[in-house]
């Protein structure tokens, strides 16, 4: 495997080993990116309903189709808000059912709550994430989560330590589709974006990526199919752990 190569071959890579046109920086999602998207939050979205609603089933309905959520699979449909939204958005998306909410009280709970949620790893992240590191990438996270909760998640699996660049919707970069976040990544590590490639599993991920002028990749371990991803993608990948192979096939990594 790719990761292996690099390894053997020393840790010593630095900007002036690659050469032009090749990768030097992933930036990722978090949500359907490095955790499985239905299996972490499918459950959790169930409780979530029940308590916001107090238990009304039709008021518990309604919010569930207003947020693509299907209850007898506890899964969310490809289309659903959830999937690429902020959590402001989200808390919106909630009071148009729920109007009496109080919204900095119930996004407070959201964060409060969503940090608390057991993250499902698409691939085994530490050894993944300690092995691009190792190989001389800069690595950052950009979601559409709160920056609070995303830190707490990263915290949980161990692998902080190996970015560069964490920042959520609140984070003073705006969210996606706009490319502020990625643009604050470059500006952070020194990157171009043509150097950098932007991971996520939602079209929302995709479109700042090529706002930001970086090699987009999709990944399918959120909601969205193939057919979905594909025309904003330079490559649509079954996870997180198909990417170093594809970037030696395209000669895009320097070894």
């Amino acid at each position: 495997m790719l990761i292996d190569t690099v390894l053997r071959a020393g840790s010593g890579v630095n900007a002036s080993t690659w050469g032009k046109g090749v990768i030097k920086g992933l930036i990722f999602d978090k949500d359907g990116t490095l955790f499985d998207f239905n299996a972490t939050w499918g459950a959790w979205t169930r409780g979530m309903l029940a308590a916001e609603t107090g238990g009304d089933p039709v008021l518990f309905a309604r919010l569930a189709d207003a947020l693509g959520y299907e209850v007898e699979t506890a899964t969310f449909r490809p289309e659903s808000m959830v999937i690429a939204s902020t959590a402001g958005e989200l808390a919106l998306a909630i009071k148009a059912v729920l109007p009496d909410l109080d919204t900095d009280a119930l996004l407070s709970r959201m964060n409060a709550a969503a940090a608390t949620v057991t993250q499902i790893e698409a691939v085994p992240l530490r050894d993944y994430f300690a092995q691009l590191r190792a190989a001389g990438l800069r690595l950052g996270i950009a979601t559409n989560d709160a920056e609070m909760p995303a830190r707490a998640h990263l915290d949980r699996a161990s692998v902080t330590q190996y970015f560069d660049f964490v920042a959520g919707y609140d984070s003073g970069h705006g969210g996606k589709p706009a490319p502020g976040q990625l643009h604050a990544f470059c500006a952070q590590t020194g990157l171009k974006p043509a150097d950098c490639l932007m991971v996520g599993d939602s079209t929302h991920d995709l479109h700042a990526g090529q706002a930001a002028g970086m090699r987009t990749v999709g990944v399918l371990t959120g909601p969205a199919p193939r057919a979905e991803l594909a025309p904003f993608a330079d490559v649509v990948l079954p996870d997180i752990g198909a990417i170093p192979d594809w970037l030696k096939s395209e000669n895009l990594i320097a070894l």
